[in-house]
């Protein structure tokens, strides 16, 4: 007797389809898995058995030969056991009903039960697009798999409520499909809890409006994480695209809250500064994600960046660049996308008070040198503004006068991107800082005082290649929120000013 019953897997953030094939024919009794299944792909045989005597079904005394095919891809994980099981069933006899349209995805519990699975939608997304008309998941994954359009879904909670779906008529019922929440996210934390800092404001308001990578610097105490942790109540709506290939990598890596299967407030990743490089890039023997991918679309905070190690740091590199983590493993190689702003925070020296009015640094040359060096220099030019947040005055500290709220900033920025939609919108580019050097004079064209400005101060300030791109792309963004069209002298001297304390602090001779 020989069935055939769809399932899917994943390797990475990539999907695959599964065939299950089974036969079961006479001989010695033995359940046997081969297709080049991992160990708790194996250990499903016992979980499947249990399962079927729950339900009081026995299993088939008999040769049972179990085929995951494509045998040459490695299958991992749990999510095959319900499939297995419906083979089994639908070789023996207890299914009669034609499967080629349906797709099965869950774990196995002893007493006949589902569990769910990470993962869950990008899995059922390749079902839809290869074909598939239901798809059945564990009920807990149920919500998310609804977020799929063009696909049943059906949230199963035991072995017996499936078995009689198929055979007795008592049919499940649909998940019923994810409808977005319009209400706007509720932001705890606001900028106008902050007092003074009027000129980092502006840098992480600039920032958030263009994409960009900022680096907070300052003594203890000046605001730096407070400033950090308020930028998500400013950054702009996803689009419903970022919010699936968001979703997607939450979802592989079990973070998903199963009140809300959708990802739509940019994520906001905030690390220990002890992170190993595997729990920055991602690692592992299936390589998952990690900070960085996690934070996709989203916003990665690392607060006390020099207290980071220098070769997780330098890690960074590359992703900021490419916007993409490729990591390679004997099982294969995966890439996770990794489109971020990133915003660090450090303190100028050891004991974090070197430029301190007070005078309160201690620290020696060497000591001071030794605490920069940790930042490279190649890593440094991937900020695209340096910021010093200066001490707060007490004047602003004890001031009644009430600061500017979050939404109204982010009005600004929604409407700068508002402009950038328009401008990008026949090109894969989303926001400023992610202009390609090709399309750079395409997109940011200067006025004539504005080319010459920024050609002596290229000459006078030693920039690098990047330097300047990273300057102009900084520079359409300050346009874009004064309403320019054209990037005009005063756009290119702001953005220059927030690329000036790599010269004060790691080129001082103090």
């Amino acid at each position: 007797m020989f069935a055939k019953v769809n399932s899917l897997g994943l390797f990475g953030l990539n999907a695959f389809k599964v065939d299950v094939e089974i036969e079961i024919s006479r001989g010695i009794p033995v359940f046997e898995i081969v297709g080049l299944p991992d160990t708790v792909v194996k250990e499903s045989r016992e979980r499947i058995k249990a399962a079927m005597r729950c339900c009081n079904i026995e299993f088939p005394v008999a040769r049972v030969m179990v085929n995951l095919a494509p045998a040459s891809t490695k299958k991992s994980g749990s999510v095959h056991d319900i499939a297995i099981l419906i083979s089994v069933l639908k070789a023996s006899g207890y299914i009669q009903t034609d499967l080629d349209d349906c797709c099965f995805i869950g774990e196995l519990s002893l007493n006949g039960e589902l569990r769910p699975v990470n993962g869950v939608l990008p899995m059922v997304l390749l079902a839809k697009e290869t074909g598939m008309k239901s798809v059945f998941v564990p009920s807990e994954n149920a919500f998310e798999a609804s977020v799929a359009e063009g696909i049943d879904i059906y949230g199963v909670k035991s072995v017996d409520d499936i078995i009689k779906h198929f055979t007795a008529g008592h049919k499940i019922e649909k998940q019923k499909k994810y409808q977005p929440c319009s209400d706007a996210p509720d932001y705890t934390l606001d900028f106008t809890d902050v007092k003074g800092q009027h000129t980092a404001k502006t840098a992480l308001e600039i920032a958030a409006a263009g994409g960009h990578n900022a680096l907070l610097i300052g003594t203890p105490g000046s605001g730096k994480s407070m400033l950090a942790k308020r930028m998500p109540s400013i950054l702009p709506d996803m689009t419903f695209e970022e919010s699936i290939e968001t979703t997607k990598i939450h979802s592989i890596s079990g973070l998903l809250d199963l009140k809300s299967p959708l990802v739509t407030t940019r994520p906001f990743r905030s690390p220990h500064h002890t992170i190993s490089s595997a729990g920055l890039a991602g690692g592992g023997a299936i390589p998952h994600p990690g900070e960085i991918s996690l934070a996709h679309n989203g916003l990665l905070f690392l607060d006390e960046l020099a207290e980071f190690d220098r070769k997780t740091l330098e890690i960074l590199r590359q992703p900021l660049e490419d916007m993409k983590v490729t990591i390679s493993r004997s099982a294969g190689t995966i890439t996770y996308p990794a489109s971020i702003m990133l915003i660090g925070a450090m303190n100028p020296c050891p004991c974090g008070y070197y430029g301190h009015p007070s005078g309160r640094c201690r620290c020696s040359h060497k000591q001071i040198s030794s605490y920069l060096s940790k930042i490279s220099g190649p890593l440094l030019d991937r900020f695209d503004l340096h910021v010093e947040v200066a001490p707060v005055e007490f004047s602003d500290l004890s001031s009644d006068k009430k600061e500017e709220t979050s939404e109204n900033i982010r009005k600004r920025v929604s409407a700068a991107r508002n402009i950038q939609n328009e401008r990008f919108r026949q090109s894969s580019i989303t926001c400023n800082a992610k202009i390609t050097p090709d399309k750079l004079r395409e997109f940011c064209p200067m006025s004539d005082t504005a080319t010459s400005f920024i050609s002596r101060a290229f000459d006078r300030l030693g920039l690098s290649a990047r330097a300047y791109d990273r300057i102009v792309k900084v520079s359409r963004t300050i346009a874009d929120l004064d309403g320019s069209s054209v990037i005009q002298k005063e756009h290119i001297a702001a953005a220059i000013q927030f690329r000036s304390l790599d010269r004060k602090y790691w080129n001082n001779e103090n």
